[in-house]
Parts: structure tokens; sequence; C-alpha cells
């Protein structure tokens, strides 16, 4: 391999050894907001799914303890420490049985988290949008988008979309 070819190389590699090392660290990702992908998510509760018609979208919602003790007991405003995760998958065909739609490729994973101090200029929430290989996605006018939507249409309900599937 020639030195120019070298060069090349350890500069394309430099950023994921970069995250791999702050990932190993114990670090995770963090969104411009200062919202990070939390620990162990996947091992959340599942609180409801549910599909979006106009982006062809199969979503997950998962909670954390704090947020599923307070779904359970029927508790508004959820308290601090409460977070859902939105896993986004693309809707994909399932061969298995004519008319099913699965969940396909991860289109991105968006956390919310309950702060009621550091985030009290969007009702508590702080939000994050990382991409299906965890870095997070979005500069500062994205996030902008988030709670005016949230604050228009769900007001009653402490800015979360997402109900309890019984």
């Amino acid at each position: 391999m020639n030195p120019h070819s070298v060069r090349r190389t350890l500069t394309l590699l430099a950023p994921l050894a970069v995250l791999a090392a702050a990932v190993a660290a114990g670090d995770r990702p963090t969104a411009v907001t200062g919202v990070a992908l939390p620990e162990g998510y996947r091992d959340w509760t599942a609180v409801a799914p549910s599909y979006r018609t106009d982006r062809g979208h199969i979503r997950m919602m998962l909670a954390n303890p704090t947020m599923t003790q307070a779904y359970r007991a029927g508790t508004l405003p959820f308290p601090d420490g409460s977070s859902i995760a939105k896993l986004v998958y693309q809707a994909a065909q399932t061969p298995e049985w004519d008319g099913a739609l699965v969940p396909g490729e991860v289109v991105i994973v968006e956390i919310m988290i309950k702060d009621s101090r550091k985030y009290a200029e969007d009702g508590g929430w702080g939000f994050g949008r990382f991409g299906p290989d965890h870095r997070p996605v979005g500069d500062a006018e994205l996030y902008r988008t988030c709670f005016p939507c949230h604050e228009a249409n769900v007001v009653d309900h402490d800015y979360v979309f997402t109900r309890w599937a019984r």
C-alpha cells in the first residue's frame, strides 16, 4: 500500500476509532440538545406500536421504568427521569403472510427525556434523534420543530403522543 493510501485510510477510520473509544469508555453519543441515547433502552417496556401512513413507518415506543410506572398508575404529568424511546422502522411486506407488514430497515431512534429544570422551555422534555448507527442526527434547527408540534397536539397528555396500549 502506498503512503497516500495509508494516510487516506487512516483519515477515514479516525472518526470511527474516536466513536468506538467513546462508547467503550461509557460515553454515549449526544444530540445537540444534550440528550444522549440511553444505555439499555432496548430492554425498556413496550408501551404501544403505531403505524404512520404518510411515511410507511412502523414505530415501537418503549418506556424506561420511571415512565412505565407512571403509565401504569395513570400519573400525569410524568415525573422527572421519565424517558421514552421511539424505534422507527420502514414497514416491509412479510413473505410469510400476504398483507402483513413487519418492521424492516431501522430509520431512526428518537428519545424524549423528562427533566423539568434542564428543559423548562420545552415543557420539561428534551428531545434526541439518532440514526441506525446510533450517531446523533440533526442540527439545532431541526430540534426547534419538536416541542411546538407536541405543544400544539398533546399539551393535555404532558406533551407525549403515546398512550399506554392496554
